[in-house]
């Protein structure tokens, strides 16, 4: 089609992707979609696989393609005119997909087609898309009265609004807040690399000059992180901290009163459908089962890890009050990340960043590939890029990317065959949202095991930019961040999947992370590392001494950590278990009463990350209530990793066995069959 985001093109031509096409789009393809529906409902031939079930997965793809350029653009080059295009026509779009399990015409298809011979014939793979399509409509509100379907289309409209005015909050809150210091020797204790990037940053935003320098810092976390670890002055911490505490929380961007809404629309959402709350109406088909579950499993981590992490807490305390010379001295929120990091290069005489210059993000990124490809059986090369999009020229066989910054790349079988293709994105920027993320841009059409077209996805962080006339250089936990969404990344391109919607990711999301996470540990072991962890300047691998103590401080404060993440998971929870039971009140107080003995005692409070928490606020689901996924995978990832370290950590045959058993799979079958198959 003319129109550029229903170009069904392999590779979009971002330069055209502009917001005056977004409403014609989205009308067209949820005209298609509609006609489509009807089309398969009137249909008089005996029901088939291909006239119903693939029939269905293609009505929803044109406004899938439109709606999903819309949302990646708003997440990596936000603009107002961007931002209206898509209010205005997020009505229309949560209105579509709310309506799709309410077609009467289609649902009795599909439920004919199960009774019919062909259905009650069909084996594998389409007989579980069968069966879970089935479930889609039921749990949807297929069978529910006309004035429970028209109320549950209101809900998903409200959902959808309130949730993207929290992420816009989020985001303006971030950009908002500056803070430019004219002193350098405030700056002590930061690092050249963080200092010479707040320099640059300054000079870009037009604080000070070459002769007379600035330093800028901003909440974006290449910013923060740093300042709020190694900045000596305490006064200057707690300042930034306490801004970052503010971000969804003041003035115009308070996000409180919505996160109320999002509960409560949520509840009113799992009533409809038939569940006590929105936990058990989201885990249904995960690996979970029920919020209980989640729960229960958040809550028995927190009895197993709550001895360490009282006694590394305490450890923490003491070691400050030591430095300062006051026995009595607390913790303050502030003090956390710069006592703990004094505290490791202390005890383990390690300092992170000493290994900053052995993670350029080219030497990083190339090692990945090559590691990965040797472990999973393919290779990956870098194609040209242009980007006319922010005023570059159109160059001969280069690809268009959505801005300078990002880069393209292919991903060839070991036998040639083009697997797929994807986008980097790795810095940040003020139109560009924070936290890392992967997604998929294309998915290939239905083939035999073998012979399916590319699939295209991509990458996005808020690493580490270059600075001072070097590299990016990373940290070892942006190396680790890398590596994650790397293994997102490899299971949406080497899915293999004969039913489209069941390629890649698409799985419960408790088993989404398993291919993340399992990556990391390559982060971690001499052999691996020795592939990409090389010194920018000499070439060097990392000296065997930097490397013993980066060991020995692996787990170190490994119970605050684990802790942090588990409080995430109890916060979700809790909220969603409550909003089934009472309403509104007091957010930080109902907070400070859920996780007491969660949180690191501080002499201020530490709030909560609640108001800017996009994971669970963002979008209509999300990881609302399944935030515990990433501990349940993390249990998966250690117990698979097992494999690796018992047969080699480069075994391309165990590797082989993960690409086929997990990788190629989506969600063919049950993830904890996956999960046993391999």
């Amino acid at each position: 089609m003319s129109n550029p985001f229903l170009d069904t093109s392999f590779l979009p031509v971002w330069s055209r992707l502009t917001p005056e096409h977004i409403g014609p789009a989205v009308d067209a393809a949820i005209a298609s979609g509609e006609a489509a529906f009807d089309a398969l409902a009137a249909n008089p031939e005996p029901r088939t696989y291909e006239n119903t079930l693939r029939a269905f997965e293609k009505a929803v793809e044109p406004l899938n393609l439109a709606w999903g350029l819309v949302n990646h653009l708003d997440s990596v080059d936000n603009s107002p005119a961007l931002r209206e295009a898509l209010r205005d026509n997020l009505p229309k779009v949560t209105s579509f997909y709310s309506k799709i399990y309410f077609h009467e015409g289609v649902w009795k298809a599909v439920k004919a087609l199960a009774e019919s011979p062909e259905g009650l014939a069909l084996e594998g793979v389409k007989k579980r898309f069968l069966a879970e399509t089935l479930t889609d409509f039921r749990e949807s509100g297929a069978d529910l009265p006309p004035g429970n379907k028209k109320r549950l289309e209101e809900l998903e409209t409200e959902l959808a609004n309130v949730t993207q005015k929290f992420s816009e909050n989020v985001l303006d809150s971030t950009n908002a807040y500056e803070l430019v210091i004219t002193d350098e020797a405030r700056l002590s204790g930061l690092p050249p690399t963080s200092k010479n990037a707040a320099r640059e940053d300054a000079l870009r935003k037009g604080h000070g000059a070459a002769e007379r320098p600035r330093w800028r810092f901003t909440l974006h976390m290449p910013s923060l992180g740093p300042a709020l670890k190694f900045l000596d002055e305490e006064a200057l911490r707690k300042e930034l901290w306490e801004a970052s505490t503010r971000v969804g929380q003041a003035g115009a961007h308070d996000n409180t009163a919505l996160i109320w809404d999002i509960l409560r629309l949520r509840q009113e959402k799992a009533a409809l459908l038939g569940q006590p709350h929105f936990p058990d109406l989201i885990l249904t088909r995960r690996m979970a089962r029920k919020g209980a579950t989640a729960l229960g499993f958040v809550e028995e981590m927190h009895r197993r890890i709550r001895p360490a992490f009282t006694r590394e807490a305490e450890e923490l305390r003491a070691f400050k009050a030591g430095r300062v010379n006051r026995p009595d001295a607390v913790l303050e929120p502030w003090d956390i990340a710069y006592w703990a990091e004094k505290m490791r290069q202390e005890r383990y005489d390690f300092d992170e960043e000493s290994l900053r210059p052995y993670f350029p993000m080219d030497g990083v990124l190339k090692g990945m590939f090559d590691l990965s490809g040797r472990l999973f059986g393919f290779t990956v090369k870098e194609r040209a890029a242009c980007c006319p999009r922010h005023g570059g020229e159109a160059v001969k066989d280069a690809v268009e990317v959505w801005h300078p910054e990002c880069k393209f790349y292919e991903l060839h079988d070991t036998n040639g065959r083009h697997l797929g293709s994807f986008y980097a994105d790795w810095h940040p920027r003020e139109t560009k949202r924070g936290g890392a993320w992967m997604n998929y841009l294309h998915t290939a059409d239905p083939a035999p095991k073998g012979t399916r077209g590319p699939h295209l996805g991509l990458m996005v962080g808020n690493m580490t930019p270059p600075s001072g006339g070097q590299p990016a250089l990373l940290t070892h936990n942006e190396v680790e961040t890398v590596f994650h969404e790397f293994g997102h990344l490899l299971h949406h391109l080497l899915s293999d999947v004969e039913v489209k919607s069941f390629n890649g990711t698409n799985v419960a999301w408790d088993f989404v992370e398993l291919p993340s996470q399992i990556m990391e540990n390559w982060c971690w072991e001499r052999i691996s590392l020795d592939l990409f962890a090389r010194h920018h300047e000499t070439g060097a691998a990392i000296p065997a001494e930097l490397f013993d103590k980066l060991q020995k401080a692996k787990n170190f404060q490994a119970a605050l950590d684990n802790m942090r993440q588990l409080a995430f998971g109890k916060m979700d929870l809790g909220l969603h278990l409550r909003a089934a039971r009472e309403g509104s009140g007091n957010l930080d107080a109902i907070l400070r009463n859920l996780l007491d003995g969660w949180r690191i005692p501080t002499g201020t409070d530490s709030g909560f990350i609640i108001r800017r928490f996009t994971h669970l606020f963002g979008s209509s689901t999300g990881y609302a209530a399944a935030y515990y996924s990433y501990k349940w995978a993390e249990v998966l990832d250690a117990d698979a990793f097992t494999r690796f370290q018992a047969e080699g950590v480069l075994n391309p045959g165990t590797g082989r066995d993960f690409r086929e058993a997990v990788l190629e799979k989506g969600n063919s079958r049950p993830p904890d069959q996956l999960f046993r198959d391999f």
